[in-house]
């Protein structure tokens, strides 16, 4: 079977082997022949040590494709379903779970630990407890969220983290009210997918703030009312909330600096939405005249901040409503032998998302 490896932390590529194994199947497991997996800045995070991962590992994690076979007591699906690779799966069971707070259930993070590949040389852990860089997987069933037929798979695909990351960081974290002033930090495919999210919720301005001009276009035509350059934010800042600053900031880069600088432009009172994930060694400062003086709210947002299964279904009928864009996205496709040009195009910022087609 094929699957792209990367051997060690640190290196900038992968290698796309054919000898690799899809192992773990039994009670409570599925196997499945992915189809589509979309390219996440979290994969890059995990190649070069941002997020804790072990290696060997094959990378990817926004997955969709078909249930090839399932173990004893699997009865959520069938094979030949269409599902979407969820790589957080609530357990049910766990204090986090009883709150409904489903997205801080810790069982997915328990996978990540075990081994779900093996080529001769030993074993291989898949990102995240999942790893979609390849022809097949084997995850537990409750990985594998059903979808309906029509979901095509590379749309199935960015439902799985991307759009449901940064739509419900929108919808759920911040819950943005309508005629709000709005800025996103950060523009790739998480991002567009919190100004969607915005533009939903009713905001009146929302500024797309990214490096990149290709995506501030993109941002432009998913909704966004201004999109600027980093350097501009203040002046951005000025002329639409009058220096005040906006009722809501998006961050979605992952670092410190760019946090900071989201409370920075957050008008007081308002709300700061942290959504990118970022390093355990990189600290964000506040001081603590600041915090009480200013009276900003910091929400962090894991995974849109909902239920996750919930919120897949909210996007599918959006989608299927034409209230979101999901196709247009994917500004790139390659296949699988072609994976470290989908990295390139990542590391650029030239694409928003890049399908990988299996």
């Amino acid at each position: 079977m094929r699957a792209a490896v990367l051997h060690e932390i640190g290196q900038d590529k992968l290698e796309v082997l054919d000898d690799v194994e899809a192992v773990g199947f039994g009670p409570g497991k599925v196997r499945i022949r992915v189809r589509a997996t979309g390219l996440c800045h979290s994969d890059l995070s995990a190649m070069n040590g941002v997020l804790p991962q072990p290696a060997p590992f094959v990378p990817g994690h926004e997955g969709a494709g078909e249930i090839l076979e399932v173990g004893e007591g699997v009865t959520r699906v069938k094979p030949g379903d269409r599902v979407v690779v969820c790589w957080l799966p609530a357990c049910g069971a766990c204090p986090a779970c009883k709150r409904g707070q489903t997205e801080l259930c810790l069982a997915g993070f328990v996978n990540a630990g075990t081994p779900n590949f093996r080529r001769p040389g030993g074993d291989v852990f898949g990102f995240a407890g999942t790893g979609t860089f390849t022809e097949e997987v084997v995850v537990d069933a409750g990985c594998a969220v059903p979808i309906p037929s029509d979901v095509p798979f590379d749309i199935a695909a960015l439902i799985g983290c991307g759009v449901t990351t940064g739509l419900g960081a929108a919808l759920n974290t911040a819950d943005v009210e309508a005629g709000s002033s709005v800025a996103v930090i950060g523009c790739g495919g998480v991002g567009i997918s919190a100004i969607q999210g915005a533009r939903l919720r009713g905001a009146a301005e929302i500024v797309a703030v990214d490096p990149v001009v290709s995506r501030r276009d993109a941002a432009l035509r998913f909704g966004a009312t201004k999109a600027v350059s980093p350097d501009e934010l203040a002046d951005a800042k000025q002329d639409v909330t009058g220096g005040e600053g906006f009722d809501y900031v998006f961050e979605v880069v992952g670092k410190s600096a760019t946090a900071r600088t989201a409370y920075e432009n957050t008008r007081r009172g308002g709300t700061l939405v942290v959504v990118g994930a970022g390093a355990m060694d990189d600290h964000l400062q506040l001081n603590m005249f600041e915090l009480f003086f200013d009276e900003k709210r910091i929400l962090p947002s894991m995974y849109g901040g909902g239920d996750v299964v919930r919120s897949y279904e909210r996007t599918i009928a959006l989608w299927r409503a034409g209230r979101i864009d999901l196709a247009g996205l994917i500004t790139h496709r390659v296949p699988l032998a072609e994976i470290n040009e989908a990295l390139d195009q990542m590391r650029t910022g030239t694409a928003l998302r890049t399908c990988i087609e299996i």
